[in-house]
């Protein structure tokens, strides 16, 4: 049971709906139930709704948010308080009929609120992911039969047998499938097994090892739906995907990098999770068609990884990533990372890196860089960082999500992009022509 309250979906389902229709029934029992104070009732609630919205407004100016509020969120925040400030009017008022429409009023306005705003940002699709939890069933590993072939021209000759599944899998890599740490407290990874990595003999496929951002957890919601739009029109092929922790809490930043504060952070990512998916996952052995890509902070981190492990990582995905990790708070991180250690903070920033790397280097890697139009906290750092990769000799594409912010808009809008964007390379659609 506390399962399926951790994973019911809040965005892609009427919850807020059914909240704002009783917190407006709640508010009508407020304001009509006699004796009535209609416009004192409704003035208090204007009001608390009017400072909540300042409020908002205030803290966005001060950066509080680390970039923009989403369209929608503040309007979302200042009715869910003004409907609680009528709430709270009826319960303080007789009889017991409006203090029981009070309280409901109070409660189902602040959940609309939380709710609207959530929605509005776009990201956490249920309480798992808001709380940084994993809630999803235990993973059940494919056998280790791929079928042979060549993976470049798998979009040719796979032939899906009759009884595949319609959509792919997501599950917890917990308990017997957990990915070995090391020397670093990683929250459980999740696992999306595409429809053509459920039958029989099924092909060796492409790795796509995937972040999302802070705060966060390893929520495979927004890739898993993409990957099944994409695999519903090609065949059910789509790579097999890893979704990592690179924080371990929602609240810290461990800067994608190993540190004596945080763990071996870059040790898990680049090389414990690819040994384990190499001896326990249907995977193409060629690392040509492994996929590094993360989410805002998981996508400074691919960038990182994607820049400095060219080795392990064949194609790069950045969504929305900072220009760099630790851009939003560089003393802290140079601090706690870094040991105070100003030139070790700097030499990390992918730009740094791939300006360092030897001629060559990332001939036949591809970097998809993808931003909302309306990003500017992190939408200039996109665009640097995929000319820097231009320069350094990846075959770069971006793609910018018109209208979007730093929200789950501009996710799965990027997402939607860069997967079939990526496709001819690994193997799973034909090339560009």
């Amino acid at each position: 049971m506390n399962r399926f309250f951790l994973s019911f979906e809040l965005i892609d389902s009427p919850l807020l709906v059914i909240c704002v229709v009783v917190a407006a029934l709640g508010i009508l029992v407020v304001v009509l139930w006699p004796p009535r104070r209609t416009l004192r009732t409704i003035l208090v609630g204007l009001g608390a709704g009017v400072v909540m919205y300042v409020v908002a407004r205030v803290l966005e100016h001060f950066d509080v948010f680390q970039g923009p509020l989403p369209a929608g969120a503040d309007f979302w925040a200042a009715g869910g308080v003004a409907a609680a400030a009528v709430g709270v009017v009826g319960i303080c008022r007789r009889p017991w009929v409006r203090r029981i429409g009070g309280v409901i009023t109070v409660l189902a306005a602040l959940l609309a609120a939380a709710l609207g705003v959530n929605a509005s940002y776009g990201v956490t699709h249920n309480l798992a992911a808001i709380l940084g939890v994993q809630a999803l069933d235990p993973a059940s590993l494919p056998q280790q039969d791929a079928a042979a072939g060549d993976p470049a021209t798998l979009y040719q000759t796979w032939e899906p047998p009759a009884d595949m599944p319609a959509k792919g899998t997501v599950s917890a890599l917990t308990g017997s499938t957990r990915i070995p740490t090391g020397q670093y407290a990683a929250r459980d990874a999740s696992l999306y097994l595409p429809p053509a990595a459920q039958v029989a003999n099924p092909p060796a496929l492409p790795l796509l090892v995937f972040m999302m951002g802070q705060p966060g957890s390893p929520d495979p919601t927004s890739l898993a739906k993409a990957l099944d739009a994409f695999a519903a029109t090609n065949k059910g092929l789509a790579p097999i995907a890893i979704v990592v922790d690179q924080l371990t809490a929602p609240d810290r930043d461990p800067a994608c990098v190993d540190s004596s504060k945080y763990g071996a952070v870059a040790t898990y990512i680049n090389q414990l999770v690819p040994q384990w998916a190499e001896q326990n996952l249907n995977i193409v052995k060629d690392h040509k068609y492994w996929i590094i890509g993360g989410f805002s902070n998981g996508g400074s981190c691919a960038a990182v990884y994607g820049t400095k492990y060219p080795e392990t990582w064949g194609q790069m995905l950045d969504v929305m990533g900072n220009e760099f990790p630790g851009s939003e708070h560089v003393d802290q991180t140079v601090a706690d990372v870094y040991g105070g250690d100003a030139g070790a903070f700097q030499a990390n920033k992918p730009s740094v890196i791939m300006a360092a790397a030897a001629p060559g280097t990332y001939t036949g890697h591809t970097a998809v860089f993808t931003w909302g139009s309306l990003d500017t906290t992190y939408g200039p750092g996109q665009l640097a960082n995929s000319q820097a990769a231009q320069a350094a000799g990846f075959t770069v594409l971006t793609h910018i999500v018109d209208g979007a912010g730093h929200t789950g808009e501009a996710l799965d809008g990027s997402l939607a992009y860069a997967i079939p964007a990526l496709a001819p390379v690994l193997g799973l659609a034909a090339p560009a022509s």
